[in-house]
Parts: C-alpha cells; sequence; structure tokens
C-alpha cells in the first residue's frame, strides 16, 4: 500500500471556520502535532477538547454580534 500524499497547509487561506480551530490547537500547545502528521495524531480528548473550544467561541461570537446588533438598534 502506498502512503497518501501529504498536504500543505496555508494558515492564511483558511475559512473562519478551519481558522479557528488551527487557532485554537496553537493555543493547546497541539498545533505542530497537527502540522506535521494531521488532526488524526490527536487524542479524543484533546479533539473533545477543541471541539469545545470552537462550541464556545463561536456561541461568544454570537452573543457579541447579536449585542452589537441590539446597540445599533437603539
Amino acid at each position: 500500500m502506498g502512503r497518501k500524499k501529504k498536504k500543505t497547509i496555508n494558515l492564511t487561506k483558511l475559512e473562519p471556520e478551519e481558522k479557528l480551530k488551527y487557532e485554537i490547537a496553537e493555543e493547546l500547545g497541539l498545533l505542530d502535532r497537527v502540522m506535521q502528521d494531521g488532526w488524526k495524531s490527536l487524542t479524543s480528548k484533546e479533539t473533545g477538547r477543541i471541539g469545545g473550544m470552537v462550541t464556545g467561541r463561536r456561541r461568544e461570537i454570537k452573543k457579541q454580534t447579536k449585542i452589537a446588533d441590539e446597540n445599533d438598534e437603539g
């Protein structure tokens, strides 16, 4: 069996959702491992932590957007 060709990730050209995921991985000190071996190299605990933090950040962004919209209306 052949190995899969490694895909180079350009961190500057990511969708906002993907960018957030990579930023959180960096904050947790996991980015080097992800960049070298891919997301599959993380444990389920690590990926769950990233997922939980992404969800929390999305909620916070939504909350901030809602507050800003209410301030614009008033």
